[in-house]
């Protein structure tokens, strides 16, 4: 049986690697990854969103969305990736700074848990001796989770009392741990590592002096947190100084991530070891007239379907026998990764519910093209109509994008081939691929157990 390292970073996008984005984001460690060590899936999706749904869907095989929404992984599902693992003899380790993590239950499942407190509003230590600063203008941030009358960009930046250097980002602090434990446990095989980085989660608050390697002229207000509403109460310099903060810290990410990898490598772990690195989600800076991943924005009433710069993630997967500089272009979902990890680290695991996702082993080894024919990602929607502003399901397969409720309510439809970022809709003029597509929809809703409750939301809106 191989090791496990699967390493997960927060609202880090598909086209941040490479030479994929209009705005490049440095990357270079994990574009080394996926040219020297590495085959990079390159239509990998999101299934539940957001952050802990999409990990249950990870740690469980079980499609989530349909069913249940954000809740502890105990009330969602039976199996647990680690325990799973353990029951076959692993050693399992669970270390992050996404404080979510903990909040769901999800470490219950390993021999050991650890993390770094202190991120999106989680408070370890008070210091109200000390002013919480305004760090930015309410109108031009998220404005809910308040304490003492501050929203979440000043409470993280007064939490974690306003550092300045990488050594005291949570990115950096992360990977250290990380890199220490594989240090300390290296020689304990098999071992199951789960490095969980929040970052680039926002605020996007790396140092200021890589931000200015993106936006040397800028000389306002740093923009560090997303409104999760219109991108135009930004101006156009201050929507820039937002992506340059997202693309500092994107980097950022990169930078520590890839010396968890070269201690990989320094422990000559490659052979018998599956690493595996990907993200839940991405996120909208100016695209589709947005900033942010769902609308929580008072002003804006717009549906936000999860379009592909959210949908769409990395997935890097090496080690083993993996073919290295390998690039696949299969469409795969979170629900698949469980079971693929188990075939290629040669584990027979038994789990108390049947996977619904489906193991890409094979299609990796003989660098098949065809996994699945589409892929849905979906946030669970409670009660017996679609409320407006909610976040609506996207659906793609190897030419379409298809929003059964896009931002005004109607359906949506996008030729990917040409459009790879859903920004044209051509819907009017394709009304039976529409039909088609929202068949499709259904049945997969219909395949993975969906209510009836749940079904007539979109059978509603059957064309």
């Amino acid at each position: 049986m191989k090791n496990i390292i699967l390493i997960i970073t927060d609202t880090f996008r598909y086209d941040n690697l490479g030479d994929k984005a209009e705005r490049p984001v440095r990357t270079p460690e994990l574009d080394k990854f996926a040219a020297e060590k590495a085959t990079s899936i390159e239509r990998f999706y999101t299934g539940s969103f957001p952050t802990i749904p999409h990990r249950t869907d990870l740690a469980s095989g079980i499609l989530g969305w349909p069913h249940y929404g954000w809740q502890p992984i105990d009330q969602s599902v039976s199996n647990h990736i680690a325990m799973l693992l353990r029951q076959c003899g692993y050693v399992t380790q669970l270390i992050c700074d996404t404080s979510h993590l903990f909040n769901a239950r999800f470490h219950h499942g390993f021999d050991a848990a650890f993390r770094h407190r202190g991120q999106e509003g989680d408070k370890p230590l008070l210091h109200l001796n000390d002013p919480i600063e305004k760090v930015m203008p309410f109108e031009k941030t998220r404005l809910d989770n308040w304490f003492k009358g501050h929203p979440l960009v000043d409470q993280h930046r007064w939490i974690n009392r306003y550092f300045r250097y990488e050594a005291e980002t949570f990115t950096a602090k992360t990977a250290a741990t990380a890199i220490r434990w594989l240090e300390e446990n290296w020689k304990a095989a098999p071992f199951f590592l789960w490095v969980d980085f929040f970052d680039p989660h926002e605020p996007w608050d790396p140092p200021e002096y890589l931000v200015r390697r993106y936006d040397p002229d800028y000389e306002g207000i740093p923009m560090i947190h997303p409104n999760y509403g219109y991108s135009s109460d930004y101006t156009a310099e201050e929507l820039k100084n937002l992506w340059a903060h997202y693309a500092a810290e994107s980097e950022l990410v990169d930078r520590y991530i890839g010396r968890v990898l070269q201690k990989i490598d320094d422990l000559q772990l490659w052979d018998e070891t599956i690493v595996v690195v990907t993200s839940d989600h991405g996120t909208s800076i100016g695209e589709h007239e947005r900033t942010g991943k769902s609308n929580i924005n008072k002003r804006d009433e717009r549906y936000w379907p999860i379009y592909p710069e959210i949908s769409h993630v990395p997935f890097l997967i090496g080690g083993g026998d993996i073919k290295k500089g390998n690039s696949l272009d299969l469409i795969a979902q979170p629900i698949d990764i469980l079971p693929t990890l188990c075939d290629l680290a040669g584990v027979k695991v038994t789990p108390r519910q049947e996977f619904q996702g489906r193991s890409f082993a094979r299609a990796l080894m003989d660098e098949a093209s065809v996994h699945r024919e589409y892929a849905v990602s979906g946030e669970y929607i409670h009660g017996n109509r679609i409320p407006r502003k909610a976040t609506t399901p996207f659906l793609i397969t190897e030419r379409w994008g298809y929003a059964p409720i896009g931002k005004d309510g109607k359906p949506e439809l996008y030729d990917m081939t040409r459009d790879p970022l859903a920004e044209n809709d051509i819907s009017e003029d394709n009304v039976d691929v529409i039909r088609d597509l929202h068949k499709l929809f259904i049945d997969h809703l219909r395949f993975h157990g969906a209510t009836k409750d749940f079904m007539y939301l979109w059978k509603a809106n059957e064309l």
